[in-house]
């Protein structure tokens, strides 16, 4: 019986705001072959813009479309009903910008398979300056973000480094008429990649993280010196600890701390949250902490030092 507990529905997630492209996508995505199993696919339609679904590729593809106009329509009983009523096997949801993800429940047996956030670049200011708490919360909760209409736009590292603040794992994507936009940052880099030692100020540790956490490669055997705050997690091995800084990633209440596992055979010695300045080297290689390889640092020194003047990182500010 469809909709049963003891049956998983695989759930895909389309967020954005109005006219941000998730009706194209979406339709696009339907017709690939990859995605025409011959599985019975539930739409569910929670805001309606200016590009409707054809009827013809909806039949094709095997694809109900449902509309859900109100958020307090959307609830489980109304979910599980659909599914049901429709004897489908898999949902795609194109979620309404507006609505309040935080408040999204979903029946017991709906697994949600991947989440993705469409972003019209063009837009994009408008929406981070004026809704960021909004923002932040699609971007937090996705895979995939995919910058569309990016044409034209010149800030397209800026708008980067605001989307990973958020999310660091997630993949970014910037299209445009053309297709896919390739990015390097490397000339955007508020510090010499190719120096002795890689200085790292308020500034540039935000952006270091973030480039650390796409191209980890890049800073393999470099040198780099900074002012952190150390944390020492419980479960770390003995001479492991992580000096890093917290993060304003949206607002005062979200906030995160960065660092990297770190090793220094005197950090037994070292106070929780103190302040210390690090020197030390980038390698790439397995950390059981990380559930794989990521950036573990070798301190060549680590002093203790007094706390900066900014001791979060703000990255509502302009980067």
């Amino acid at each position: 019986m469809f909709g049963k507990s003891n049956t998983k529905i695989p759930v895909y997630m389309i967020n954005g705001f109005l006219d941000s492209g998730k009706t194209d996508f979406i339709s696009f995505t339907i017709a690939q072959d990859y995605f025409r199993t011959g599985e019975r696919t539930l739409l569910l339609l929670c805001e309606e813009g200016e590009q409707e679904y054809d009827p013809k590729v909806l039949k094709k593809t095997n694809t109900i479309l449902e509309v859900i106009e109100d958020e307090e329509d959307f609830t489980v009983d109304a979910l599980n009903y659909l599914v049901n009523k429709d004897k489908v096997s898999r949902v795609i949801i194109e979620y309404n910008g507006m609505w309040q993800h935080k408040n999204i429940v979903l029946p017991d047996n709906w697994v949600i398979e991947q989440q993705i956030t469409l972003i019209d670049a063009s837009t994009f200011v408008m929406y981070y300056t004026n809704m960021r708490s909004m923002v932040a919360d699609m971007v937090r909760s996705s895979e995939m973000i995919i910058f569309n209409r990016c044409d034209g736009i010149e800030d397209l590292a800026n708008f980067k480094r605001n989307v990973k603040a958020v999310n660091p794992q997630a993949d970014i994507i910037f299209e445009g008429k053309a297709g896919e936009i390739n990015m390097t940052l490397d000339e955007d880099l508020p510090f010499d990649l190719n120096a002795d030692v890689i200085e790292l100020d308020n500034l540039a540790y935000g952006i270091w993280y973030i480039d650390m956490m796409d191209n980890p490669q890049r800073y393999e055997g470099k040198k780099i010196s900074y002012v952190g705050q150390v944390l020492k997690p419980m479960k770390f091995p003995k001479g492991f600890f992580v000096p890093g800084r917290m993060a304003m990633t949206c607002c005062a209440d979200d906030m995160a701390f960065l660092g990297f596992a770190t090793h220094f055979e005197g950090c037994e010695n070292l106070a929780e949250k103190s302040w210390v300045k690090v020197t030390a080297t980038v390698k790439i290689e397995y950390f059981e902490d990380y559930e794989g390889e990521g950036p573990v640092l070798y301190a060549q020194s680590v002093a203790v030092t007094k706390e900066p003047a900014n001791p979060v990182i703000d990255f509502n500010q302009p980067m």
